[in-house]
C-alpha cells in the first residue's frame, strides 16, 4: 500500500494547482454542418486555417473568418483569399448569419448563384468580384432585412426580375460591371431607404423613371442603353453619372395615339409633367402647360375616335364583300385533300365571323393541321387579319392535349404565387406548388420574360405544342398551360419526394441514403430520357 501511495498523492498535489481545461463545442449544430458543406463546396482549400470537412467548433476553435455570437455563427468575411468553386446548398439553415462576404475570390465558374441564400436575418451580402453568372437570385426578395447587396464584376445576364418589392431597409445596391438587359424592374420604386445605387456598364434599356422618387444620394448609370429623359429629381443629385447612355436632349412629346390611357385626365398631366422634365417653367407656367395639355388631349382623342369608326365602316364594307364573294367561290375543294363525301360534308361558308367562335366542321379540323399552311390563308381573299390570327389559333388549339388553367385559377392554387410555396427556380422561370380546391396538388412553372423571344404567345403556343408530345417515362408529362394576360406558366404533376438533389444532398431523420443500383437506375433513365 505504501509503495505507491506516495507517487499517488504527489499526482493528485499537483493536478491540483493546474488549470483546470473542459473541452466542449460551443457552436450550433446545424451552423457546423453548413460551414462544413460550405469548406467542401469550396474544394476543401488549405488557406482557410481551422475548417474541417466534418465536425469541429467553429466558434470555440476560432475558424478563418468566422464571427460568432453566443453559439451562432452571425458572419462568414472569406473576401480576397482566392477561393474557387460555390456556396453551399444549405445556407438558407444559418438562421443567425447577419453578413456573407466572399467578395473578390474566384466563385461561381459561370454557374448560377446558389439559390438556398440565407435569408431571415441577413443585413449584408457581398459576392463582388467573382465570376457568377445567370440572373440575381429570387431568394434576395425573401430578405426584410438586407442592407447591402454588393454583386458587382461578375458575369451576371438577362433581365432582371421583380424582386425587390419587400426589401424596405435595402440603402446599398451594387449591380454594375455585369451583362444585364432590359428595362429597370417596377419593384425599384418599393426601395424606399435606397441611398447608393450603381448599375453603370450593363445593358439596361428604357427609361430610368422609376428611380424618379428614391431617396439616392449617390446613382451611376453610365454605359448602358437608357434612353428617354432624365427626371428632374435625379438631376438634383450631388453624384449622378449618366454618361454613356441614348438620353434625349428636346422636350417630351405627348403619348402617341392608341398608347396613351384612355382616361382624359391622364393625356391632360402628362404633357405638363413631361414639359418640367425638359427644363420648362414648372409650377409657375403650370396653367399654360396644362391648357397646352388639354389641347393636345382633345386633338389625339379626336383621332383616335375617328380612326377607330374608319376602320369598322371599312371592315363591314369588306364583310359584305366577302360575303358575296365566297358563296361564289369554293376554296376548300382545292385546297383540301379530302374524299368527295368528306367535302359533301362539310358546312359551306356563308358566315365568316363564325368561325371565330365556332370550330370548324370535323373533316376541317383532321386535314388543317398545325401549323397552317400560305395557301390555306390565301382561300379567305386578301383579309390578313382573319386567316392568319383566328383560324390556326382554334386549330392548334385542337391538337394540344393538355388542360388550360386561368391565372386566376393558378393564382388562387399558389396564393398568389407566394414565396413559401415556391419549391425551385431555373434558367427559364420559378416553379411553384399549387393545391387546388379539390385537393390536387400540381407544380406550376411560371416563366421569366427572358425565355420568350419578344413575349410571343405565338412561340409559347409552340413549345406547349411540342411540350405536350413528349411521352417518356423518364419524362414528367406537362398537364396544362396558361397564356392569359402575358403570362407564360406550364402546369406539371407534382413529385412529393422533391428533386434528385433534394434527395442526394438534403437527407432527414426519415429518408435513408440511395443505394449504388438506385443511382445507377437513376442514371441511366436520365440518359434514356436525353437520348
Amino acid at each position: 500500500m505504501t509503495a505507491w501511495a506516495g507517487p499517488l498523492l504527489l499526482l493528485l498535489c499537483c493536478s491540483w494547482n493546474q488549470p483546470q481545461t473542459f473541452v466542449a463545442a460551443t457552436t450550433d449544430p446545424n451552423d457546423v454542418s453548413v460551414l462544413n458543406a460550405l469548406f467542401t463546396s469550396l474544394n476543401s482549400p488549405g488557406q482557410l486555417r481551422g475548417w474541417q470537412v466534418n465536425g469541429g467548433d467553429p466558434c470555440g476553435a476560432s475558424w478563418q473568418g468566422i464571427t460568432c455570437s453566443a453559439s451562432s455563427v452571425t458572419a462568414i468575411k472569406l473576401p480576397s483569399l482566392g477561393l474557387s468553386g460555390n456556396l453551399a446548398y444549405n445556407m438558407n439553415t444559418m438562421e443567425s448569419l447577419v453578413e456573407l462576404d466572399m467578395s473578390q475570390n474566384n466563385l461561381g465558374g459561370g454557374q448560377n448563384i446558389q439559390y438556398n441564400l440565407p435569408n431571415k436575418k441577413l443585413e449584408r451580402l457581398n459576392l463582388a468580384g467573382n465570376q457568377f453568372a445567370g440572373n440575381v437570385p429570387y431568394s434576395i426578395s425573401t430578405m426584410p432585412k438586407l442592407k447591402y447587396l454588393n454583386l458587382n464584376h461578375n458575369q451576371l445576364q438577362g433581365n432582371m426580375t421583380d424582386i425587390f418589392s419587400n426589401l424596405p431597409s435595402l440603402s446599398t445596391l451594387d449591380l454594375s460591371f455585369n451583362s444585364l438587359t432590359g428595362d429597370l424592374p417596377q419593384s425599384f420604386t418599393s426601395l424606399s431607404s435606397l441611398k447608393t445605387l450603381y448599375l453603370q456598364n450593363n445593358q439596361f434599356t428604357g427609361s430610368i423613371n422609376v428611380l424618379a422618387n428614391l431617396p439616392l444620394n449617390n446613382l451611376n448609370v453610365a454605359n448602358n442603353r437608357f434612353t428617354g429623359w432624365i427626371p428632374n429629381e435625379l438631376k438634383k443629385i450631388n453624384s449622378l453619372q449618366t454618361d454613356g447612355n441614348s438620353w434625349s436632349t428636346g422636350p417630351a412629346p405627348p403619348p402617341p395615339p392608341f398608347t396613351a390611357p384612355p382616361p382624359s385626365h391622364n393625356r391632360r398631366k402628362s404633357p405638363g409633367r413631361q414639359s418640367n422634365g425638359s427644363g420648362s417653367s414648372s409650377d409657375s407656367g403650370g396653367n399654360s402647360g396644362l391648357r397646352a395639355g388639354a389641347i393636345a388631349g382633345i386633338i389625339i382623342a379626336l383621332l383616335v375616335i375617328g380612326s377607330v369608326v374608319a376602320f369598322f365602316l371599312i371592315k363591314r364594307k369588306r364583310k359584305s364583300a366577302r360575303e358575296e364573294h365566297v358563296e361564289q367561290r369554293q376554296p376548300f375543294n382545292s385546297l383540301i385533300s379530302c374524299p368527295s363525301n368528306e367535302v359533301k360534308d362539310m358546312k359551306p361558308i356563308q358566315e365568316p365571323m363564325k368561325i371565330e367562335v365556332e370550330p370548324l366542321p370535323s373533316p376541317a379540323t383532321v386535314s388543317l393541321k398545325p401549323p397552317p399552311k400560305i395557301e390555306r390563308n390565301q382561300s379567305f381573299d386578301d383579309d390578313n387579319d382573319f386567316a392568319n390570327k383566328h383560324v390556326p389559333k382554334k386549330n392548334n388549339a385542337a391538337s394540344v392535349n393538355a388542360i388550360i388553367y386561368s391565372v386566376a385559377d393558378l393564382q388562387m392554387a399558389t396564393d398568389s404565387f407566394n414565396v413559401d410555396n415556391l419549391v425551385g427556380e431555373g434558367t427559364f422561370g420559378r416553379i411553384y406548388r399549387a393545391q387546388f380546391n379539390d385537393g390536387k396538388v400540381l407544380a406550376v412553372k411560371k416563366l421569366n420574360s427572358t425565355s420568350l423571344s419578344n413575349q410571343s404567345s405565338d412561340n409559347f403556343f409552340d413549345l406547349v405544342s411540342n411540350i405536350s408530345k413528349l411521352h417518356h417515362p423518364n419524362l414528367n408529362e406537362l398537364v396544362g398551360y396558361c397564356m392569359e394576360h402575358g403570362q407564360h406558366l406550364l402546369v406539371y404533376d407534382f413529385h412529393r419526394n422533391g428533386s434528385l438533389h433534394d434527395i442526394l444532398h438534403l437527407p432527414d431523420d426519415y429518408s435513408k441514403p440511395l443505394s449504388w443500383n438506385s443511382r445507377v437506375k437513376i442514371a441511366l433513365g436520365s440518359a434514356r430520357a436525353l437520348e
